[in-house]
């Protein structure tokens, strides 16, 4: 979302005409044709950028305009800020300016990196990067006068690769290689030389090149890499930091073809393992192929960076590039132990030793996550127990850290990334769903889309129905998290700062440190599954936390619920045995009554629980006589039309859909006979008339509902049609009371008059109303409306006759 007043700009810019852009980039033509670059030609030059890219579409300029832009972009005499002003706006132009461009490369290094943005961004195939890949490849080869060009070369090339990774031959590729390993294993370890004033009466002098030194201040005694610190770099130590910056995009692209391809193929794994990490430790390393070499020495250079994040850093900033490198250079080394398996045995030392020092502390966390992706990607290879590694991601990290957005963000990418592994090898995964549902609860409106790809690997058949009751809990987690952030913060004893939180919040915040509710809250904020389905005080949990149910966080995760529960049903009924079924049903028929009240929160849980009460049962229509007590129970009440309207109509239908000897023949009359009883006394007593009684507060939706329940199971028990008739006989006189009159439109009491006379005409005549009312369970198959010689076309057509008002077939 953007501010009022940037939306005001973008929409200005969207719905500029043609017309007034031609007079405009007219205007700037001149303005670029004056000798003094003026204020109002950047200004101008901003406006033309925004409007050009704050469409899809590339917005046609004037020819003339596009190549004076292009001779600003290639003119390093030109001021910087034009320069970039004119590649954003020839980025998103047309026509492109792809092959004018390509046909002059020999621009200074700042140029040529601005136009090289341009031509990646407009080509349209590898033949259009070919000039310039020669040109970056040439670059790197020789050493220009002004040193930089190579600087700029490789983000181009990283760039470049990522989109068009077959434009480099294997001899370019190899050629590359051997570039990339002299600039990350053999910089210079003197700082570069810098200018300083040699006092009042003297000019500048060179200072003599100091040593580089470590992040804690102690002088570098191995080679550079981008943890060493100094004043100022030389151009090859720039280019080792570009280097390292690239080299896993480039092992990624490249280093595919592992190490065997040289090995002959009778040789056997232990054979090659063992000549492989002969051949990778020897002295005689730059005797190996290019790919090889590289791959040698990038290993090496994380292994030296690994080491050199245990020290001590004496700048805040040297603290986040040690994590960063830490992060890097562990999927550097994961890659290359990917390709060949036998620096596995190598790495892991450092690995683990690694892991030891950082899984305790907190500051560290987003390290682990690489770490466990190494642990997981060759664990088994190295024979080497990981049990602890995911123990501590999936219990500590959400729990301690759920607060931390990057952080939620990557182990939720991790976890998508990895899902079926981790589902098939990593024990406490699926057991950890309500550590991992902490993420989600916190960042509700950032993460949903992740959480929506990964929740189906978090259900297991042990697990499922918890974790339905967590899903449903999932804003009481967001209150409860919030609680426990605030508690952490502000201390009992300092009350003036407690209140300020709120008078709402501060109760909360006494309830949450209360000895008798924190068995409520420790199961909230439980870490992994298996101490319960649900609890039974969870009235009394929501009660606790009414006061947290405006919180925007916790409307937020609400939002989110409805969308989960889908997903959660959608996966679950494709695997559900009849005993999940059961199960499931049973917690919708529980838990319709039992969510946090939150504004429309309740409303939409119950019509994704409406919808997929459907489901379940269609799947498995001997559903309704395996919990024919707790349904039966729960259609009885007329509290529950007042509370759950939605919900109840659709297991009025279920029962009415259903309940049949058809579906399952453990169905008998005496069955259907106490269904029927139930229904028809919550019918009568929502339709009494009396003069002070008010307008019906629930819709003529669930009236045709009922009625129509009560004649299907009337068609199944015959002797329940004389009662079943007398009842909707008096649903005339009940559509035409006065509060009724006041409430509905007339429609809707036609359509109640209606449907009650049809019901009473169909029930005159019980078998055709059985053929009706209760079709065969193969009705939806397409041959039963395709086929002349099946009986339901003509059986329609004779109902239809029989159901006419005026029709003579009716009996006296």
């Amino acid at each position: 979302m953007y501010a009022p007043a940037t939306e005001s700009l973008i929409k200005q810019a969207r719905e500029i005409k043609e017309e007034e852009l031609q007079r405009f980039c007219g205007r700037i033509f001149k303005l670029l044709h004056a000798k003094d670059v003026s204020g109002d030609t950047v200004d101008s030059l901003q406006r033309l950028s925004l409007i050009v890219s704050a469409t899809k579409y590339a917005r046609e300029l004037p020819s003339d305009l596009v190549m004076k832009l292009q001779t600003v972009l290639r003119s390093s005499s030109c001021p910087e800020q034009l320069q970039v002003l004119s590649s954003s706006i020839i980025r998103e132009s047309f026509p492109p300016s792809v092959h004018s461009l390509c046909s002059d490369l020999s621009q200074d290094s700042r140029t040529f990196s601005y136009v090289a943005s341009v031509i990646l961004a407009q080509a349209g195939n590898k033949e259009d990067v070919m000039p310039l890949c020669h040109h970056l490849l040439k670059s790197l080869e020789s050493r220009l006068s002004d040193g930089q060009i190579s600087k700029h070369a490789l983000p181009i090339l990283s760039k470049m690769i990522t989109v068009y990774p077959e434009i480099l031959t294997d001899d370019q590729v190899n050629l590359v290689s051997r570039k990339l390993v002299d600039w990350l294993r053999y910089a210079s370890m003197q700082q570069g030389a810098s200018m300083s004033s040699g006092g009042f009466f003297s000019g500048p002098r060179t200072r003599q090149p100091a040593p580089l030194t470590e992040v804690d201040g102690v002088v570098t005694g191995d080679f550079f890499t981008v943890l060493c610190v100094g004043q100022s770099y030389t151009e090859d130590q720039w280019m080792n930091m570009y280097t390292f910056s690239m080299i896993k995009n480039w092992l990624l692209t490249y280093d595919t073809d592992g190490t065997t391809n040289t090995e002959s193929d009778d040789r056997s794994e232990v054979d090659s393992s063992v000549m492989s990490m002969v051949s990778a430790t020897s002295s005689s390393s730059r005797l190996l192929p290019p790919k090889e070499r590289l791959r040698e020495k990038a290993f090496e250079y994380c292994q030296r960076l690994i080491e050199q994040s245990d020290r001590k850093a004496l700048k805040k900033s040297d603290t986040e590039l040690q994590k960063a490198c830490i992060v890097e250079s562990v999927s550097i080394m994961d890659i290359i132990c990917g390709e060949d398996p036998s620096y596995v045995y190598r790495a892991f030392p450092c690995i683990k030793a690694l892991y030891g020092r950082l899984h305790g502390d907190l500051a560290y966390a987003r390290t682990l996550l690489p770490i466990a992706q190494f642990y997981l990607n060759h664990s088994e290879t190295a024979a080497v127990d990981s049990e602890a590694v995911f123990c501590q991601l999936f219990s500590h990290c959400p729990a301690e850290q759920f607060n931390e957005p990057m952080l939620a963000f990557e182990f939720v990418q991790f976890c998508l990334l990895n899902a079926s592994v981790l589902q098939d090898r990593v024990v406490n995964y699926r057991q950890s769903f309500p550590n991992i549902l902490k993420f989600l609860a916190w960042n509700s409106s950032g993460l949903i889309a992740e959480y929506v790809e990964l929740l189906p690997s978090l259900i297991a058949p042990d697990t499922a129905i918890e974790l339905l009751h967590t899903i449903l809990d999932l804003p009481c987690l967001a209150a409860t998290l919030d609680l426990q952030q605030r508690s952490a913060c502000y201390q009992t004893s300092d009350r003036t700062t407690w209140d300020q939180q709120g008078a709402k919040v501060a109760a909360c915040l006494d309830a949450f440190r209360h000895p008798s509710y924190r068995g409520l809250f420790l199961y909230i904020l439980r870490p992994e599954a298996g101490t319960g389905d649900t609890i039974d005080r969870l009235k009394m949990l929501h009660e606790i936390l009414a006061d947290m149910a405006e919180s925007p966080r916790v409307v937020r995760c609400a939002q989110v619920v409805p969308v989960l529960l889908h997903v959660y049903f959608n996966t679950v009924t494709q695997k559900a045995d009849e005993k999940m079924m059961n199960q499931l049903l049973l917690v919708l028929l529980e838990r319709s009554s039992l969510l946090y009240n939150i504004k429309t929160f309740n409303v939409e849980v119950q019509k994704v629980f409406s919808t997929h009460l459907q489901a379940l049962c269609k799947l498995h229509p001997p559903l309704i006589v395996d919990q024919s007590r707790e349904i039966l129970e729960f259609a009885s009440s007329p509290a529950n039309i007042y509370s759950k309207e939605d919900f109840y109509t659709h297991v009025v239908w279920v029962i009415g859909e259903y309940l049949s000897v058809s579906y399952d023949p453990r169905c008998t009359v005496e069955l259907i006979t106490s269904f029927c009883e139930s229904l028809e006394a919550v019918l009568f007593e929502i339709t009494q008339v009396r003069q002070s009684a008010s307008p019906p507060s629930f819709s003529p939706r669930l009236i045709t509902v009922l009625m129509t329940t009560l004649a299907k199971l009337a068609t199944r028990s015959q002797d329940l049609i004389p009662r079943v008739s007398l009842c909707l006989s008096k649903m005339r006189t009940f559509a035409r009371s006065g509060p009724v009159m006041a409430c509905y439109s007339e429609e809707d009491t036609e359509e109640i008059i209606t449907r009650a006379h049809e019901l009473i005409n169909l029930l005159k005549l019980p078998n055709v109303a059985q053929f009706v009312l209760a079709p065969s369970a193969r009705g939806d198959g397409p041959r039963w409306h395709r086929d002349t010689n099946a009986s339901l076309p003509q059986g329609m057509r004779a109902v239809s006759g029989l159901l006419h008002r005026h029709s003579s077939f009716l009996p006296t």
